[in-house]
């Protein structure tokens, strides 16, 4: 099986690469000072900087930051394996993304970044019995960064979602480990059944711009969904398929992975 491409920075190295970073942007920025400061207080866990961060995105006339903030932080503090998810993202926008220069630009800028782990807490609260309050994270989302990811939706980690915009993810939707999906992407439902109706997006896929991919069918591990496609039937693994309706119109090496080399040629 294919390995995928070694970040630029080791996971062990994420936490004081963030702060090192926040100390150099407050120098840089003045202006941004004051936010850098209550974002990243001595010894801030990431957890705690993203429940923040969220938190300032998300407020609502009537639930607050501070409502939102302590909600957050608790859901994540009671879920270690979501911050682990939460870093594997990070490495993966650092590495392949050219426009990402820092993780601190990340978190404070990238809003495809920013909506994954909003659903993560919102995936958490809908796991947890708390099916509103999820619903009003995820809807909160889609008003405020775009995509719309409904809290059930099972997202793995290493996940990119390239600027975030216009992004759907269904309720019965799966995507697997270190996938990349780009704007206006669709993981949807044909419109004709319920049950389990959406797709199922293995390890290592790239979906490119504007593809939309509709029913409960598999993308296969390390395949390619060219920009634009619309894919309606299963896709076999390391492949690419492009066109309407999407066929298969190249075979890969066993070594290569899309969502890692984040090419877009056919």
């Amino acid at each position: 099986m294919p390995s995928l491409a070694a970040p630029r920075t080791e996971s062990p190295a994420l936490g004081p690469a963030l702060l090192a970073e926040a100390a150099a942007l407050s120098r840089a920025e003045p202006l941004l000072q004051p936010m850098l400061a209550r974002l990243f207080p001595s010894e801030a866990r990431l957890g705690d900087v993203l429940a923040a961060r969220l938190a300032d995105l998300l407020q609502a006339p009537d639930l607050g930051r501070d409502a939102l903030q302590d909600l957050f932080a608790s859901v994540l503090a009671a879920a270690p394996a979501t911050e682990a998810a939460i870093e594997a993202d990070l490495l993966a926008v650092r590495d392949r993304d050219p426009a990402c220069t820092s993780f601190l630009h990340a978190i404070l800028n990238l809003k495809g970044f920013q909506a994954l782990q909003a659903h993560r807490i919102a995936h958490a609260l809908h796991a947890a019995g708390r099916a509103e309050m999820a619903a009003w994270l995820a809807n909160r989302v889609s008003l405020v960064l775009g995509p719309d990811i409904h809290p059930a939706a099972r997202i793995g980690q290493g996940i990119m979602l390239d600027h975030g915009s216009g992004i759907v993810i269904g309720e019965t939707a799966v995507v697997e480990d270190q996938v990349s999906i780009l704007q206006n992407v669709t993981l949807g439902g044909t419109g004709k059944v319920t049950g389990d109706r959406h797709p199922k997006v293995r390890r290592g896929v790239m979906i490119g711009a504007g593809a939309k991919i509709l029913g409960n069918i598999e993308i296969g591990a390390f395949a390619k969904v060219a920009a634009g496609s619309v894919v309606l039937k299963p896709v076999p693994a390391h492949c690419t398929v492009a066109g309407v309706p999407a066929q298969i119109v190249r075979i890969h090496s066993a070594a290569e992975v899309p969502a890692a080399s984040m090419d877009q040629n056919l």
